[in-house]
């Protein structure tokens, strides 16, 4: 198996960096503006992308969601590729930063379109700093563009 992993440090609060891994707007303000479902542990997000092959994103049933610590999330539709991995964020404290800890875990193996997830979700990491330091995220559809795959 392998793993996606980054870190980002934001200079805000945790519980303001949970909110917006947690509340659909939150979410919707840094990955993708159509975001619905439910952040709560047991409900399902479904986060959707223009242009992207049936079913058109992601749906992540919410497995944990600890206030102002961690959130993790496993795939349950999707790209082939991503069904059964795990997407975590583990939230610290070092002086004025929330340290986030991304972690996309499971990959079957380093495939091409894994490559471009990882380039994908450090831009998107950057779109949730972006949101929560000046208040403007750069969530699909108006995120970098990088590739075939977008």
């Amino acid at each position: 198996m392998v793993d996606i992993l980054h870190r980002v440090g934001i200079t805000e609060p945790q519980a303001a960096v949970y909110r917006a891994l947690t509340d659909i707007d939150g979410l919707s303000g840094w990955w993708t503006r159509d975001t619905t479902g439910d952040g709560a542990p047991g409900g399902v997000i479904k986060f959707r992308f223009e242009g992207a092959p049936e079913p058109g994103g992601f749906d992540m049933r919410v497995l944990e969601a600890t206030p102002d610590e961690r959130v993790r999330w496993e795939v349950i539709d999707g790209p082939e590729e991503w069904i059964g991995t795990t997407i975590e964020w583990d939230l610290s404290t070092d002086g004025e930063y929330t340290i986030v800890m991304f972690a996309h875990r499971g990959w079957r193996e380093p495939v091409e379109f894994m490559h471009h997830c990882s380039t994908k979700w450090a831009l998107f990491l950057m779109s949730l700093k972006q949101l929560l330091e000046s208040g403007k995220g750069a969530p699909a559809p108006n995120d970098v563009k990088i590739d075939n795959f977008n």
